[in-house]
């Protein structure tokens, strides 16, 4: 579904994350076999099998593969109510997704202090991470399509930020390892190379257990994806297949 594509994919990019517990797949068991494009005009659903691959609603009337439906009334009146609503909930899953970006960064910024990283460094850490967050934030404010974020736009959003970050961390560790060591104390010298060389592993379970935290709002999206999944129920496309738009599990 565009609403958990958008949520789950910030979160991913900001800090290779599989936030599986914060996305509405998991959390309101919601899928969708379909891609979404919000236009000024129209809803556009579409897939490449099976049939109906496209589906497009407007204003209550729907056309499936070209094809105009006919509707009763009461059909018109949900799909009508059906698209107001994916609209109204569709900036409100954008904003999960970029409070879930602030507080990855709000958690790296942490990190930072953490790891008492040279001032120099942690400065330029933070600017790092706020760079990748606004850049991210900007692209998910602009979108309106599940197009826009398929293939591994969130595999490399992860590699260019760990590419930035991972160096940068090491670099301050282990100039703070050979410090330890020339001062005589060998035992800190070792724990900082430990701890550089097990950052990779150590820093995303910490980094996921901070985005617990974003769950709640998540979870507060699930009664509107609930109702969309009622809405749409019973109503088939112009080849007599049911819609099947969105998927509610239990």
């Amino acid at each position: 579904m565009y609403l958990r594509r958008l949520s789950l994919v910030a979160s991913l990019s900001l800090a290779s994350l599989a936030l599986h517990a914060q996305d509405l797949a998991t959390t309101c068991h919601a899928t969708s076999s379909y891609d979404l494009t919000i236009a000024p005009d129209r809803l556009l659903f579409d897939r490449p099998q099976p049939m109906p691959r496209q589906v497009e609603l407007h204003d209550g009337s729907l056309r499936t593969d070209g094809s105009k439906v006919a509707l009763r009334p009461d059909e018109q009146d949900r799909l009508a109510l059906f698209e107001r609503e994916l609209r109204a909930l569709a900036p409100r899953a954008k904003a999960v997704a970029a409070n879930g970006v602030d507080m990855l960064a709000a958690a790296m910024h942490d990190e930072g202090a953490r790891l008492s990283l040279d001032p120099a460094t942690r400065s330029e850490l933070d600017r790092r991470v706020a760079s990748r967050a606004a850049e991210l934030k900007q692209r998910l404010a602009a979108s309106n399509s599940t197009h826009d974020w398929q293939g591994n736009l969130a595999d490399q959003y992860a590699n260019q930020l760990a590419s930035d970050l991972m160096p940068l961390l090491a670099n301050d560790l282990g100039q703070q390892a050979m410090n330890a060591a020339m001062t005589g104390d060998l035992q800190a010298a070792a724990n900082l190379r430990d701890t550089a060389s097990d950052l990779t592993t150590q820093l995303r379970p910490r980094l996921e257990q901070r985005m617990q935290a974003l769950g709640p709002q998540v979870q507060a999206l699930c009664p509107a994806v609930q109702r969309l999944a009622e809405l749409q129920q019973g109503i088939r496309g112009a080849g007599g297949q049911p819609l099947n738009l969105l998927d509610v599990g239990q």
